[in-house]
């Protein structure tokens, strides 16, 4: 029995997702890691059910009438949780920062540095002292008026908004406007006002076209719509806006990420010709402290600004606000993040950048007596990176807290004081805790799929490494910080773009090999496969371009942003099941079509939730959160639509069934046994086939796009760009993911991945390391060749690693 004084948090009959009726003992003040293949029930566990009854705990102690809608939530299924502090939870979850938000914002270090010029700043003589607000490009007070502190301005001219002068209006001469019927109003608006939309857009009269592009006017008029055969089609009030006014006001507001990326082909940006890019009004441009703007202080590496700071002198107050400035710097960078500017915009982050930022802020909130929650702190880390994270989350600890880490990476694993392994495998497989106490006794449980990968230090099988089939060469490439750096690339093998972070890896290989590849349109060029003068900005030339057929890039980003998109509806599956489902007697019967069983149209879904599932909490001045839909429970179909079944099944239940269930509920139907296959093949048989988008970790979002590429029937010379496909796997998984990588070489294609997993860089063809730093200290290339030559190379910090992993002497 627990007792006032118990050490332990005792978790009894957690049922979280997959969880199997889990009991555990974890004690508090300690480095707790919990582990597991992907999809075993470790993140159900540590954030599905104990971080969520420690949410629900505080939730109940707030007033009256939030805990009257709190209860809506629900609670996590566990049977009792003892011995709880309160939670902090540190996800990989990518939420969506505006461009406003930066990484001095998100660590708060913007609003030291603003109150060190405010107060300790060296201001114009005679000129008035300004508030610290009014050093913020986000504040009205010191906001640039002419951008509105965004640094760029946004212009649309004649020939972005109609592209085809010879086409009418009518005929779609403006592009930048919506489709459908909102495109039709504007074309029946502009008739109406009694403008030509039939005539050809160049034979207009200039000051019409002027008008019709430009005008902020938005007059209003009544439109006769043309009647369709069988429609009666009313009279109605419509107003008109210009292209531009439409272009710019989607660009501003809309959140739909699409919306916004259609609007931005119509715009071009520059640096504001005020301003020119600080974002401040003059006023606080002209405060300098060391010699510098607070613009050029925000726009230096973390690295060069404690450089900066630490040389500056000053008074007293100078001295006071510099340390504390100083402090928060270090902890940032001692995670690897010294690389990082103040002014870089949150959105250019990954995750787990976001995550140890939000890391370093917590550990200098002196709040003890807390558990922290953190996921795969060490993704995106480089293995040199490690070993400063875990002196951080060992510094939490040390202060009074507890710090539970859901974690594949095994030096991690090993620092651990205690360590819970769930599994043996993945979904209905998995669920089960292992092992609950120290890592050294997960040594005698021999179903744990972490065991071997823990305590078996024998060498990988030598491989032989294949050779070239030829080489694809990037001259003078200049972006960010790679200055002046020639690479190749070696084709038809396997390659590893190394380096600690922020050394240039994704800038190499995501953006300037990734746009060079893209831009190949002359077909001339192609034939003779001469060096290309600037094909795209930030490469000089580049060779062999004409020996890839075709780029495929998968990254991490979302396959979608919102619940709406899932598993099914990104690989086509959806497709199929609807149909089969059609096809069906009952529905057939009911004249229903495929249409009836998709959950974003009217008709079969819920329309108490709109066939999203759930319904939106407002808790007043707590953030909104979402409840279950009272009416279908989550089911999105209403009852009639959930009347019709297949094979036992209705179409909620199916889009419930794991990858690996519904491999054997298709089996025999060709159109979903290709898709699922291939989702098993790279390791993804635990997920729901309706598992929304917002639920799937960067690293899954990636596989899928992985899956969805492999259904495809390959054609010539195929060139594959991942960036970290091994970020939230297992190293099980990891083996899994690595035999269809390698397949696709074997079938004559590319593969090019920026990856940090040692094993991973061991068992590569060609490695192209990075570095020796991060930021300006990084951007050239330190080594490149097979494995065996890189991990002897002088000068490099990932050739300790490499060795390591290779056992050389």
């Amino acid at each position: 029995m627990p007792t006032p004084h118990d050490p332990y948090v005792r978790v009894r009959g957690a049922r979280e997702h997959n969880l199997q009726d889990v009991r555990a003992d974890i004690p508090r003040d300690t480095l707790t890691v919990f582990t597991g293949v992907s999809g075993s029930g470790k993140s159900s566990l540590a954030f599905g059910t104990i971080y969520a009854e420690a949410q629900r705990r505080y939730f109940e102690s707030v007033a009256p009438y939030a805990r009257r809608l709190i209860h809506q939530v629900g609670a996590p299924a566990v049977g009792e949780i003892t011995g709880l502090p309160p939670a902090v939870s540190l996800e990989q979850r990518r939420s969506a920062p505006g461009a406003r938000s930066s990484v001095g914002t998100v660590t708060t270090l913007s609003n030291s540095l603003r109150m060190l010029f405010s107060r300790a700043g060296r201001y114009p003589e005679g000129a008035e002292r300004l508030d610290s607000d009014a050093f913020s490009p986000n504040t009205a007070a010191g906001a640039c008026p002419r951008c509105h502190g965004l640094g760029r301005v946004h212009r649309t001219t004649e020939e972005l908004l109609v592209p085809d002068p010879s086409l009418s209006i009518r005929d779609g001469a403006i592009a930048a406007w919506p489709g459908a019927w909102q495109g039709k109003n504007l074309r029946d608006v502009l008739d109406a006002l009694g403008y030509d939309v039939a005539r050809p857009w160049r034979e207009l009269d200039p000051a019409d076209r002027e008008w019709i592009l430009f005008t902020d006017e938005q007059p209003v008029v009544t439109v006769h719509p043309v009647r369709d055969a069988g429609r009666i089609q009313r009279p109605y009030q419509g107003t008109y806006m210009s292209a531009r006014r439409y272009v710019m006001h989607t660009f501003a507001d809309t959140r739909s990420r699409s919306l916004r990326t259609k609007a931005e082909r119509f715009l071009t940006s520059e640096p504001c010709p005020v301003c020119e890019g600080s974002r401040l009004r003059p006023e606080a441009m002209a405060v300098t402290f060391a010699g510098r703007t607070i613009a050029e202080l925000a726009g230096l590496p973390l690295t060069g600004l404690a450089e900066a700071l630490t040389t500056a002198g000053g008074g007293d107050t100078a001295r006071v606000l510099t340390t504390d400035l100083l402090a928060r710097i270090e902890t940032v960078t001692e995670l690897g993040l010294g690389y990082l500017s103040l002014d870089r915009t949150a959105p250019t982050l990954s995750s787990g950048e976001l995550q140890r930022l939000r890391l370093a802020t917590q550990l200098r909130s002196g709040l003890f007596g807390v558990v922290y929650v953190l996921d795969e702190p060490s993704a995106g880390l480089h293995p040199a990176d490690t070993e400063s994270l875990l002196g951080v989350l060992g510094r939490l600890k040390e202060t009074g807290n507890t710090v539970f880490v859901v974690e594949h990476q095994m030096d991690v694993v090993r620092r651990a004081d205690w360590l819970v392994d769930v599994g043996p495998l993945a979904g209905e497989h998995g669920g089960r805790v292992l092992h609950s106490g120290p890592p050294a006794g997960l040594a005698e449980v021999e179903e744990s799929a972490t065991r071997r990968f823990l305590f078996d230090e024998a060498p990988a099988p030598v491989r032989e490494v294949r050779e070239p089939t030829g080489w694809l060469r990037l001259h003078g490439v200049e972006r960010h910080n790679v200055r002046g750096v020639d690479a190749a690339f070696p084709l038809g093998v396997f390659t590893a773009v190394t380096g600690v972070s922020g050394s240039g890896k994704s800038t190499l290989v995501g953006q300037v090999l990734a746009d060079v590849l893209a831009d190949r349109r002359a077909p001339a060029q192609a034939e003779a496969d001469q060096p290309r003068e600037r094909p795209v900005p930030g490469c000089a030339s580049a060779e062999g371009l004409a020996a890839v057929d075709r780029l495929v890039q998968v990254d991490q980003k979302p396959i979608g942003r919102t619940p709406r998109s899932n598993l099914a509806t990104y690989t086509g599956l959806f497709d199929v099941v609807r149909k089969l489902f059609a096809a069906t007697d009952t529905a057939v019967e009911r004249g229903y079509r495929a249409g009836r069983f998709s959950f974003n149209v009217a008709g079969g879904r819920c329309e108490t939730c709109q066939g999203e599932g759930f319904v939106s909490v407002e808790l007043l001045f707590l953030p909104s959160t979402y409840a279950p839909c009272p009416d279908c429970h989550g089911a999105r179909y209403n009852p009639q639509t959930l009347e019709v079944t297949l094979r036992g099944l209705n179409i909620a239940q199916v889009l419930d069934l794991t990858v690996e269930s519904a491999a054997g509920f298709f089996a025999g139907t060709p159109g979903a046994e290709r898709s699922l296959r291939t989702l098993l093949d790279v390791g993804l048989g635990y997920l729901r086939l309706g598992q929304p988008a917002t639920e799937l970790s960067g690293g899954e979002a990636q596989r899928i796009k992985l899956a969805a590429e492999l259904q495809r029937a390959r054609r010539g010379h195929t060139l594959y760009l991942l960036d970290e496909p091994t970020t939230g796997l297992h190293p099980a998984d990891v083996e899994v993911l690595m035999r269809q990588l390698h397949g696709l070489v074997d079938a004559g294609s590319t593969v090019v991945v920026v990856e940090h997993d040692m094993a991973v860089v061991a068992g590569a063809d060609w490695v192209i390391d990075l570095g020796p730093g991060g930021g300006d200290r990084g951007g050239r290339i330190v080594a490149t060749g097979p494995p065996s030559a890189v991990a002897r190379a002088e000068g490099s910090r990932t050739a300790a690693y490499l060795r390591a992993s290779l056992h050389l002497d």
